[in-house]
């Protein structure tokens, strides 16, 4: 069979509901970053490229010599998601340059590259790349699926874990109430960088985030978009409850949604009697510590403030 006439089949089992994220991956029972991939490929369809940073969606994803991607796809070490990407793209509109002719691709057609990384990978130790990235303004769209700890190897803090949560770098005992810092706020570092769209999602509204990929995709230039995505395994709870808890992190305004373009925050998601973090917290064995003593009270009003404070400047009440 002719690679033309392969294309075209592919092509063709796509528009009739053929899966981008296959079933059969090894992700654990309630993955939420699981489910923001399947919302990232059904938003972005066939003509893309995706690379994915080492972590729990590369792991569950690619064992040799299976793969769940019906995307092009490249698996790229822990901390250059951002900068593989940044090389598809210029490798892509140097031969565009070059032989116009040779790239049958329409406007409306144009190849989709996106870059995915947890919050580690991105956060952290994927943080340099993704500046430069972003600084030289490579036409790539960066997915951080956040889980809140680096999940794949054994559960460690990141700078996204909330405070108070206990992993295994930031155990809670007798000297320790767990991670002592707040999340960080990496929607206003890549608006910082004059990316021209970030905005922030969760897996609990499939919907809003499959829409917010397809806009990124359409804008010229890199774009940074924050998914929301808990891990049963990490955070302790029971599996079946993940979109449960993805969207009361959003009632409580522990995490706001969001779109800002060129710097300006221009659609919030409102709430309407914002919950209180402690509703959210309860669910999880991750803060079972911060409900024995009067340490844990302190470390959930200080959250509490932390959260109100963000709303505020968010203008996230309704």
């Amino acid at each position: 069979m002719s690679s033309d006439r392969q294309d075209q089949d592919f092509t063709d089992e796509v528009e009739h509901g053929e899966e981008l994220w296959n079933p059969g991956h090894r992700a654990c029972a309630g993955c939420g970053p699981a489910l923001a991939m399947k919302y990232i490929t059904e938003a972005a369809g066939p003509n893309t490229i995706v690379t994915n940073a080492t972590g729990c969606m590369e792991v569950v994803s690619t064992p040799f010599p299976e793969s769940s991607w019906g995307t092009s796809y490249i698996h790229n070490i822990f901390e250059n998601a951002a900068s593989v990407a940044a090389g598809v793209e210029a490798a892509y509109q140097s031969f565009d340059r070059r032989d116009p002719d040779h790239l049958d691709v329409s406007d409306e057609d144009d190849l989709n590259i996106i870059a995915i990384g947890g919050d580690g990978a991105t956060a952290d130790i994927g943080f340099r790349a993704l500046s430069g990235m972003m600084e030289r303004g490579h036409d790539v769209t960066y997915v951080m699926y956040d889980n809140e700890a680096y999940m794949n190897t054994g559960v460690q803090r990141s700078s996204q874990t909330p405070l108070g949560a206990s992993t295994t770098t930031s155990p809670a005992g007798t000297e320790s109430i767990g991670n002592d810092t707040n999340k960080k706020d990496m929607a206003s570092i890549a608006a910082d960088h004059g990316v021209e769209y970030v905005a922030t999602a969760s897996i609990s509204n499939p919907h809003d985030f499959k829409q917010k990929v397809e806009k990124a995709l359409e804008i010229d230039g890199p774009k940074f978009l924050h998914v929301y995505s808990p891990c049963p395994v990490g955070w302790s709870y029971e599996s079946s409850k993940t979109v449960e808890l993805a969207e009361l992190a959003v009632e409580t305004g522990l995490f706001p949604v969001f779109e800002m373009e060129n710097g300006e925050i221009t659609s919030v998601n409102k709430i309407s009697d914002r919950k209180p973090v402690r509703e959210w917290l309860e669910t999880q064995g991750r803060f079972k510590h911060l409900f024995d003593g009067e340490e844990g009270e302190e470390t959930i009003e200080a959250l509490q403030e932390w959260i109100d404070g963000r709303a505020e400047d968010l203008g996230l009440d309704a």
